[in-house]
């Protein structure tokens, strides 16, 4: 026990090749040498450094080499990711664990506070008890999940990142939940039958109708964007891609890391009503928040729009034309094997899918030949494939006559063919 300790402790115990148990360092280490030693190699190539001579004569053969190096290279760098978000993951129920108790405590301070000069009444016992329960809840939860993020478990998507509608309507059911214990609490500590009747109305639907529709309408959103999300990838029409590592940034944009409005407008009217309700709770801890009906509209109509925004989203990659790739000083002419043709069009590039490694992924199929799309790196990036143009060659082995040329995305998804004329 002493050697691992003192391994623990020294300098570099948690380099790229670190083996110790539920350790995240390790890996994030060999993540971050990994991603260090592709961009140089990849800016190497770029500048036309660092090639062979048996190739560098021949433009083709360059090129070839430097794709099929860029997507070993890619491959590697793809593992230790993946290595990473997994042992990230595996450490995150501790600290969500921790961060419920921390929200314990802050409540009982706010209500130590709060209770200055004021008696401490029994609504403050039940809400601490209510967050006790929750919390414990929680924690055990967390324990059961811990291999999956602990806490954020139930939020995290099948693509291994955060959702939004999953996220929105869990706050809601932990916050109603928490308002019902607190009801339950009063009720056990009341001791006269009248404080007891005035508790069980609380829970009238009159009262808490505005919040009983909001918790309605988010959990039912989560539920039916889940069915959405998974119709349209199984019929083609939405790629998605799966991250390394969920974020809290994908809370608020699109696979590709962007900013999207409905989402960011659902959160915060969300969190906004959440917040009124809440306060609402500490005002009248006696009955269920009663949110009022023009704000629940408001909470609806963010979720019709959350929902038409996914409705929204995507769309089928779609080849537009395909013709022969011609350099400065190159005669016009028919395409002919051996040639490069540029395919032209729209979506070839997923959302999430910016990386050497699901770039390196994407097939072309020419004919009944499967043509692996090369890697062409530039500065920092990749000037081939792109979103809306492709470069390959076409092969010998394309029989000439009229074929069929078709992109097979990395999401797995398929263009339209294009009908092309091939000569020898």
């Amino acid at each position: 026990m002493a050697v691992q300790g003192a391994g623990h402790g020294g300098a570099g115990a948690h380099g790229g090749g670190c083996t110790c148990g539920d350790c995240p360092h390790g890996a994030r280490e060999g993540h971050r040498r990994a991603v260090a030693e592709f961009l140089l190699r990849r800016d190497e190539f770029a500048a036309g450094r660092g090639l062979p001579a048996a190739v560098a004569r021949s433009a083709s053969a360059t090129r070839q080499w430097v794709s099929e190096e860029l997507t070993q290279s890619a491959g590697q760098v793809a593992a230790r990711g993946r290595a990473e978000g997994g042992a990230w993951l595996a450490g995150l129920w501790g600290r969500t664990a921790g961060a419920v108790w921390a929200a314990v405590v802050l409540l009982l301070l706010g209500q130590a506070l709060t209770a200055v000069g004021a008696a401490w009444t029994p609504a403050r016992t039940a809400g601490l008890a209510a967050a006790l329960v929750v919390a414990g809840a929680l924690t055990a939860a967390s324990w059961f999940h811990r291999a999956r993020g602990g806490v954020l478990a139930p939020v995290i998507g099948e693509d291994n990142r955060l959702s939004t509608s999953r996220a929105v309507a869990a706050a809601w059911v932990l916050f109603v939940a928490y308002a019902v214990l607190v009801l339950v609490g009063q009720l056990a500590l009341a001791s006269v039958h009248a404080e007891r009747d005035a508790l069980i109305s609380g829970l009238a639907l009159r009262r808490g109708a505005g919040t009983v529709t909001v918790l309605a309408v988010v959990c039912v959103i989560a539920v039916l964007v889940r069915r959405v999300i998974g119709v349209r990838v199984l019929g083609q029409r939405l790629q998605k891609v799966r991250a390394d590592r969920p974020r809290a940034a994908d809370l608020l944009t699109d696979d590709a890391g962007r900013g999207t409005f409905a989402d960011i407008q659902y959160v915060v009217i969300g969190a906004v009503a959440l917040v009124f309700a809440a306060v609402r709770l500490a005002r009248r801890p006696e009955h269920l928040p009663d949110l009022p009906w023009g704000l629940a509209v408001v909470v609806l109509v963010s979720a019709a729009t959350y929902v038409a925004g996914k409705y929204a989203e995507g769309g089928r990659p779609v080849i537009l034309s395909v013709v022969r790739s011609r350099e400065a000083g190159d005669l016009d002419g028919p395409i002919r094997t051996g040639d490069d043709i540029e395919i032209r069009g729209a979506g070839f590039v997923p959302p999430g899918a910016q990386g050497a490694d699901r770039l390196s992924r994407m097939v072309v199929r020419i004919g009944a030949v499967n043509v692996q799309v090369p890697l062409v790196p530039v500065a920092g990036g990749f000037s081939n494939p792109t979103d809306s143009l492709l470069t390959v060659p076409v092969p010998a082995d394309v029989e000439p006559g009229r074929v069929q040329v078709q992109v097979v995305t990395a999401a797995g998804v398929e263009t339209n063919g294009y009908a092309v004329d091939v000569t020898e």
